[in-house]
């Protein structure tokens, strides 16, 4: 079994910043990959970054260049950090690891639970 534990969200005035952790642990062989989605209120969850195993960065046009992707590998953590937040940055923020669990395995799509951002004065 993999799980991934997500920490950083909270209450964030206009302007400021965070940082979001996914920490994977369990049966993992490999990562493939990872990404941040989020999903506001009335919305459909949509994609804000993608990080490949090589390290490959990509962004919603909506965060570039306010939002950095990044990975520890050995830690098999993924981070967002956010700058400039604005209001419609409010979400809940999901990460998501392409995680193959063994040598044989497929690789599979793991969710973590999500964590709150909320961009307000």
């Amino acid at each position: 079994q993999v799980h991934l534990v997500e920490s950083g969200g909270g209450l964030v005035q206009p302007g400021g910043s965070l940082r979001l952790s996914c920490a994977a642990s369990g049966s993992i062989f490999s990562i493939n990959g990872a990404a941040w989605y989020r999903q506001a209120p009335g919305k459909e969850r949509e994609l804000v970054a993608t990080i490949t195993s090589g390290g490959s960065t990509n962004y919603a046009d909506s965060v570039k260049g306010r939002f950095a992707i990044s990975s520890d590998n050995a830690k098999k953590t993924v981070y967002l950090q956010m700058n400039s937040l604005k209001p419609e940055d409010t979400a809940v923020y999901y990460c998501n690891y392409e995680i193959r669990e063994r040598s044989w395995s497929t690789t599979e799509n793991y969710w973590g639970k999500g964590t709150l951002v909320t961009v307000s004065s």
